[in-house]
C-alpha cells in the first residue's frame, strides 16, 4: 500500500487529523490500524518487514516431534505460536503440545495459545522476555530444557534470562523477517508529507526502516515522534540516536495506541 494513501479519515478522536506511520508487517498491523483510525488518525501503512517460514524448516519440525522432552515451551510472539502449532499439526503432536507447560510474553500470544487449547502456566503483560524469565525462574529446576521457537534474528533477552537461571534453552527458528521493498515513488511521497508519528514494533523493524529510507533516513525519522512497543525497542532507538517519544506500557495494539496519544500530546 503506498504510504501516501491513508487507511481512513475520521474527524474526531484523541489523534484526530494526525498522520501515523505504521511499519509493522501486514499480518500484525490490521488491528493497530483500526484502533488508530478509531482515534481519528490518518494511518499510513508502510510494512518494512515480511514474515516468512524459516529457510531450513527441519529444526522446527524436529522440535515439534519431541515436545514431551521439554519442561517448558516459551513464546515471545504470535508468529512463533502459529509456527509451532503448524509444525505440531504436521508432526501429529498437537496432543503433546496441549499437555505441555507453556509460557508467553504478552496477551496476544497467550490468547492464541488458549484459543488452541494450550495450558498457559506463565505469562507477562509487559517487560518483554526478561520479565518472563524472572517469572519462570522459581519454577525451573537446574538443567530443565526449555523450547524457544523464535524469529531468526529475534531478541535474545528471554534466552539469556532463562540460561542465567539454569535452564538449557533449545532455540529453533520458527520464522524469519525479510525486508520489504518500497519504490522511489512511495518514499518520495513519505518525504513530501512527513507523518507526525511513527510506530515501531521491534528493534529489527526500526533498523529495516532506516535501511529502506537510505541516505537522509535518520533525518527524516528525527522529524517524526517515535513510538516503541516496549523497553527493548526503545533502547534500540536510543542507541540509534532516535529516542522514543513514548513507550507502550503493554505490547499490544491498545498499548501502542495509548503510547501514540501520549507522544502526540507530549
Amino acid at each position: 500500500m503506498p504510504p501516501s494513501a491513508p487507511h481512513g479519515r475520521c474527524g474526531s478522536g484523541r489523534l484526530a487529523g494526525a498522520r501515523v506511520l505504521v511499519t509493522r508487517p501486514r499480518g500484525r498491523a490490521e488491528e493497530l490500524c483500526r484502533l488508530l483510525e478509531g482515534e481519528g488518525a490518518l494511518v499510513v501503512a508502510l510494512p518494512v518487514l515480511e514474515l516468512l517460514p524459516p529457510e531450513d524448516p527441519r529444526p522446527l519440525r524436529a522440535a515439534a516431534g519431541e515436545l514431551p522432552r521439554y519442561a517448558w515451551i516459551a513464546f515471545a510472539s504470535p508468529s512463533a505460536v502459529e509456527a509451532l502449532l503448524g509444525a505440531a499439526a504436521e508432526a501429529g503432536s498437537l496432543d503433546a503440545l496441549r499437555r505441555a507447560k507453556v509460557a508467553a510474553v504478552g496477551p496476544k500470544p497467550a490468547a492464541r495459545l488458549r484459543e488452541a487449547g494450550l495450558d498457559v502456566r506463565a505469562e507477562v503483560a509487559g517487560g518483554g522476555g526478561a520479565a518472563l524469565a524472572e517469572v519462570l525462574g522459581p519454577q525451573l529446576r537446574p538443567g530443565d530444557e526449555v523450547l524457544l521457537p523464535a524469529a531468526d534474528q529475534g531478541r535474545e533477552e528471554l534466552q539469556r534470562g532463562l540460561e542465567a537461571r539454569g535452564a538449557r534453552v533449545v532455540r529453533v527458528v520458527a520464522y524469519r523477517a525479510s525486508r520489504s521493498g518500497a519504490d522511489e515513488a512511495e518514499l518520495a511521497s513519505l518525504r513530501s508529507r512527513v507523518p507526525e508519528l511513527v510506530v515501531f514494533g521491534s528493534p529489527r523493524t526500526a533498523e529495516a526502516f532506516l535501511e529502506m529510507l537510505g541516505e537522509g533516513g535518520r533525518e527524516l525519522a528525527s522529524r517524526m515522534r517515535r513510538v516503541a512497543i516496549g523497553p527493548t525497542t526503545a533502547a534500540a532507538l536510543e542507541r540509534m540516536g532516535l529516542p522514543a517519544a513514548a513507550v507502550a506500557e503493554r505490547p499490544t495494539p491498545e498499548g501502542l495506541v495509548d503510547a501514540a496519544i501520549r507522544a502526540l500530546r507530549g
